[in-house]
């Protein structure tokens, strides 16, 4: 009998910097046949597409991209994960891992289940989930508490409940971790760092090891062959929703897309989507730019009003240079946002 295909789950806040962590491995394969499987909150598609467009990989190596945009992978796993491992598992004898990374509002435990399945768990393995931890989101309250409110809280009375719905999902990614990759740690500093990693240490229901990554950038070895065969022990792993059927998500917490025909200066765009952030409750925001006189295609990814912007590939021939973003956040306003980009 062949042996298992190892899984290795990716999961994190919307922002946390998983499509890096990604692409880095691809990146640095070391000769490894990697299948990457992506459920994406949004129907752009936009880090199926990085993820397609990563240089160094084989020019096939997009074959090897599996997009799952029809909604959370937590609330789809019957519809969409199964048949999509189905075909992944026919291909064994060509792919020595699987790479899944859920969307940023995804919780673990659901997708951990499914590889209990009989279909799936005699021919594949979850051998580690990843959390990652977005350092500076964290440190200013983007989706968890306050640092300080957390630790008085908890010195007031530790058995109120004080979570809100973000935070519990927070808690949850890290309740599944078998490792926490900590991003962008250059944000911030090194006091600030520390109790960040105090209150993840305190979240942790197990031993677990955190470790640093700059802009996905991590050693392969450190991320595959944990071997946790996480789904044996799901007992060790407790969630806010263990007694629930079904995860409900919040409903106020939606996306919405722009594809527009034109091209921006991309400071000035800048300075409009960080104006919107302020405006309206965005908690991400991502997708491609098209940039005057520029030959390549401008990569955007914003997270509360920090951006990082790079340019990942040249336009293709056949290729409509369109600037294309998708919107994360709560009860957002379309319109609103439309208008404000139409008007620069």
């Amino acid at each position: 009998m062949a042996a298992k295909i190892p899984v290795t789950v990716i999961t994190g806040f919307l922002g946390s910097g998983k499509t890096s962590l990604i692409r880095h491995l691809l990146q640095n394969n070391q000769g490894c046949r990697i299948a990457v499987l992506v459920n994406e909150f949004g129907e752009l598609g936009i880090d199926g597409e990085l993820l397609k467009s990563c240089q160094i990989c084989p020019e096939d190596g997009g074959n090897n991209i599996f997009e799952l945009t029809n909604g959370c992978l937590c609330c789809t796993v019957q519809e969409e994960f199964f048949p999509t491992m189905q075909e992944l598992l026919k291909r064994r004898d060509s792919i020595d891992c699987i790479l899944i990374e859920t969307s940023g509002l995804a919780l673990p435990k659901p997708l951990v289940k499914a590889f209990r399945w009989q279909e799936i768990r005699a021919g594949a393995t979850v051998d580690a989930v990843i959390t990652v931890v977005n350092c500076a989101a964290v440190a200013a309250g983007t989706f968890a508490s306050n640092l300080e409110a957390i630790a008085a809280q908890r010195q007031a009375d530790d058995s109120l409940e004080h979570e809100t719905p973000l935070q519990e999902l927070f808690e949850d990614q890290l309740a599944y971790a078998d490792l926490v990759v900590l991003s962008k740690t250059d944000l911030v500093d090194n006091e600030t760092k520390a109790k960040v990693e105090e209150l993840i240490q305190q979240e942790l229901p197990r031993v677990v090891k955190i470790v640093e990554s700059d802009r996905g950038k991590l050693d392969p070895s450190i991320l595959l062959g944990l071997h946790a065969a996480v789904e044996d022990n799901l007992d060790s792993r407790p969630s806010h929703h263990d007694s629930e059927e079904e995860h409900e998500h919040d409903e106020e917490i939606t996306s919405t897309h722009l594809i527009l025909d034109r091209a921006f200066d991309p400071e000035k765009l800048q300075q409009q989507l960080q104006t919107l952030v302020h405006q309206q409750e965005i908690y991400r925001i991502k997708g491609f730019v098209a940039v005057p006189n520029k030959s390549m295609r401008l990569v955007l990814q914003g997270v509360g009003t920090r951006f990082d912007k790079f340019y990942d590939r040249p336009w293709q021939p056949q290729e409509a240079r369109q600037t294309r973003l998708v919107f994360i956040g709560r009860d957002l306003k379309s319109k609103e946002i439309e208008s404000q980009l139409a008007a620069l």
